[in-house]
């Protein structure tokens, strides 16, 4: 017991003492991991290491807390780290390439881990060439149809050089993503060659800080309300409304900008306006106009006005 006891004392002082490089997960940033690849030498999250495991002829994992940690491990985490296998297996990323992070969804962790360790796509010794760098791919996605509704396979094209995305009526969705953020990159950058690419990275996707159903009613706040399906942009500072979540164009949008500038958003109703509905209301105001939002329950109703405050508090960008 001891002998664990001290173990895992001098192991998480290792972590605590190596500085920012350890204090978070090494591949999606979760604060205070308290697993580590005692293979790779990095310190990891509990749900990144369950990926891990799948990976033995790669990585092998220990709990800082639970297992028994030799010494001759300990001299080899002490001697490795974070920031060590950041420089090897993560010199040559992409500008494009999403690096997950803690909330992501695990697609997107698993695949970003296998192609660091496993593929050791980003190392400084790699030779062949990203295939989505170039800002073009090909290969299978379901679509919706307009009319049917249903979903059917089709080859897609997507093409940087023509600017056009386009599918055939006679792959993995990472690879998808990626290669999506790649030509959206690839026109950022040809479009604006001046921007810095620290500002440019952001514009290649929207943050959505908060999606979901509400129901909205028109100007005069007396027509009838109607659900639709509203995402909140942070970047563009734009609250979104669809008809249905997988439209490609937005009915309409609300600018949300600065308190000073006469924004605002409240819980309830305006004065004097009523609504047979009892569900909880959130008045967004602007200087043109008050818009009326009736939300599902309490939470969702909590959700948005903290989302939306949220955007209301960020500064403007030029």
């Amino acid at each position: 017991m001891m002998d664990r006891d001290r173990n895992k004392t001098l192991l998480l002082e290792l972590q605590r003492a190596a500085g920012t490089g350890n204090a978070r997960c090494a591949d999606c940033g979760e604060p205070d991991p308290e697993w580590a690849s005692y293979k790779l030498g990095i310190f990891i999250c509990l749900n990144c290491s369950g990926i891990h495991r799948n990976l033995p002829q790669i990585s092998r994992v220990k709990s800082l807390r639970l297992d028994f940690w030799e010494n001759d491990l300990i001299e080899f985490m002490k001697q490795h780290g974070n920031l060590c296998a950041k420089a090897k297996y993560e010199a040559k990323v992409p500008p494009y390439y999403y690096i997950p992070q803690s909330c992501d969804c695990l697609v997107l962790k698993e695949q970003w881990i296998r192609a660091k360790y496993e593929r050791e796509e980003f190392v400084a010794t790699r030779i062949c060439q990203d295939p989505c760098s170039a800002g073009s791919h090909e290969g299978f996605l379901w679509k919706r149809g307009r009319e049917s509704r249903q979903f059917k396979k089709r080859r897609f094209l997507l093409s940087a050089r023509e600017g056009v995305m386009k599918y055939y009526t006679k792959e993995e969705i990472v690879d998808w993503f990626n290669a999506i953020r790649a030509a959206r990159y690839h026109y950022l950058r040809t479009t604006l060659p001046a921007v810095p690419e620290l500002e440019l990275i952001p514009r290649i996707t929207r943050n959505y800080v908060k999606e979901g159903h509400m129901e909205k009613t028109g100007p005069k706040q007396k027509e009838a309300f109607k659900v639709r399906w509203f995402c909140l942009d942070s970047q563009e500072r734009n609250l979104m409304y669809f008809k249905n979540p997988l439209d490609a164009y937005a009915q309409g949008q609300v600018f949300i900008g600065r308190m000073d500038e006469g924004y605002e958003v409240r819980a309830g109703l305006p004065q004097g306006v009523r609504v047979k509905k009892r569900k909880p209301a959130i008045t967004v105001v602007t200087p043109l106009r008050e818009f009326v939002f009736l939300c599902e329950n309490d939470r969702e109703q909590r959700e948005w006005i903290d989302a939306l405050n949220g955007v209301i508090a960020q500064p403007l960008t030029g």
